[in-house]
């Protein structure tokens, strides 16, 4: 299972519900890396979409506490282990949690490899993702440095060592 997210300098994910940083490249490194996969996320990560629609063209799995919800297009499951029970069908190479901060956290004990672009840039935030560079679990693997309109930032790959 993979994780993917993007993080502010200070390991911030994101402000009232929205991502800190709208950058093409990165939302097209997102949709290239999840295009035919599952991605599993929480409500309210669905519900910041366009429309609260699901991702098109992935298997999108919700995760929440809340027994009546059946949005159109998308798989419910109430714990942990329901998601795990339905993602076994995949490879756990195409399997992507995608958000928000308390489905990332659940879901570390069970990811093996992290996608994370890193902008080089602090902003005011609300929700936070544990510092990989000080985790000895983790290791980066892969580095790409990027600029966009002098925001720098870069693709990495983290591994569970």
């Amino acid at each position: 299972m993979n994780m993917i997210l993007s993080v502010s300098l200070d390991w911030g994910i994101g402000k009232d519900n929205d991502l800190l940083f709208h950058v093409k490249e990165d939302m097209q490194f997102f949709r290239r890396t999840t295009m035919g996969k599952c991605v599993v996320m929480g409500r309210k990560t669905l519900e910041s979409f366009p429309n609260a629609k699901p991702l098109p063209k992935r298997d999108n799995v919700v995760l929440t506490r809340s027994e009546d919800y059946s949005p159109e297009g998308v798989t419910v499951c109430h714990n942990v282990q329901e998601v795990l029970d339905y993602v076994k069908k995949y490879d756990s190479d195409d399997v992507f949690v995608i958000g928000g901060a308390q489905v990332y956290e659940l879901f570390m004990p069970y990811c093996n490899r992290i996608y994370l672009t890193k902008f080089k840039a602090s902003k005011p935030c609300d929700r936070y993702f544990a510092n990989l560079d000080e985790n000895n679990e983790w290791k980066c693997v892969m580095t790409v440095p990027r600029e966009y309109n002098g925001l720098e930032f870069e693709f990495t790959l983290y591994e569970r060592k």
